[in-house]
């Protein structure tokens, strides 16, 4: 076994300290290239190093240093061309291991084992992905439209299963914000921290009641779905982290825009683009009164706990 990765953060090109990551989006794509028996439309696949390249320049020059891009393989992974962008940015990326939902990974996962789907994420933490050197840096799971399916439930339990083993942190994909409650019961189930669980999506379910009780777990609440207000106005996402700090929730949020689609990209002619959250969305934070000391928690101290390793014993 390799020595000890606790309180290290994993990325494509190897273990950096946490205090290194900088301003972090937390939940991103920037190669992803889903089969076409699944996804029929070419706004969804981010095919081009030079623009995943370009549009990184335009988050670093806002001042982000740290992307997590969280395409898993049966979305279209795709880790060569991800380590191509990597070493030609002078920041950080971290890639997952695991399943996005059932939608896309029924295939890969159906006929298999809990204990053999959490030995392969382990082997992409521990040895590399698809025959590299190239190692996860967290753990995916994700679930269907307010249901948790048994496929689903089996990945949920196998990405514990990896987690105990190898300290990776957890963040997981909630169909349009839902059913975050029904998959804390299972990680914390199995014995995962909430502190070393990421609910995605969340700003897609927008129900203050949900939110707070998802806080009181102690997990971090991702709301990654800034810019996007065909789902809920930015001004609702401010009142949210608003409310969060007021309550002592601050060190549970992150934020990031899942910009997942070429027509959000600046570099593909679309918009608003990576520097959105940076430039538009926190001086918007500081109009309504979230000092500076606040903002650095959310966007660095916050995402610097996230997604360090735990401290746990691997058998």
């Amino acid at each position: 076994m390799e020595e000890a990765l606790a309180e290290m953060v994993q990325t494509v090109l190897g273990r950096v300290k946490a205090e290194d990551l900088g301003v972090v989006y937390a939940h991103e794509h920037l190669i992803a290239k889903p089969p076409d028996w699944v996804v029929k439309e070419d706004d969804l696949e981010l095919d081009s190093a030079e623009k995943a390249f370009q549009e990184l320049k335009y988050f670093q020059m806002a001042g982000g240093k740290t992307v997590v891009e969280m395409t898993t393989k049966d979305y279209g992974r795709d880790i060569q061309t991800l380590h191509q962008v990597a070493t030609r940015f002078s920041g950080h990326i971290i890639v997952p291991t695991g399943f996005l939902r059932e939608y896309y990974f029924s295939p890969l996962v159906k006929d298999r084992s809990v204990n053999d789907l959490a030995e392969e994420m382990t082997k992409e933490i521990i040895q590399g992905i698809e025959g590299t050197a190239i190692k996860a840096g967290v753990i995916k799971a994700g679930s269907g439209l307010n249901h948790i399916s048994s496929l689903e439930k089996k990945v949920f339990k196998a990405a514990a299963r990896a987690h105990l083993k190898t300290g990776a942190p957890i963040s997981t994909h909630t169909q349009a914000g839902t059913m975050a409650l029904d998959q804390l019961d299972i990680l914390m189930g199995k014995g995962v921290s909430p502190k070393s669980i990421i609910l995605g999506h969340l700003d897609r379910r927008l129900d203050w009641n949900y939110h707070k009780k998802i806080a009181g777990s102690g997990a971090y609440l991702l709301y990654d779905q800034i810019s996007k207000e065909k789902y809920w106005p930015d001004s609702t996402r401010i009142e949210f982290i608003l409310r969060l700090i007021k309550e002592g929730h601050g060190s549970q949020i992150l934020l990031s825009g899942d910009f997942g689609r070429k027509s959000y990209w600046v570099s593909y002619g679309g918009g608003p683009g990576f520097t959105y959250i940076l430039w538009r969305f926190i001086p918007w934070l500081k109009s309504e009164g979230v000092k500076d000391g606040e903002i650095y928690r959310i966007l660095q101290d916050n995402p610097q706990k996230a997604f360090r390793f735990s401290s746990i014993s691997r058998k």
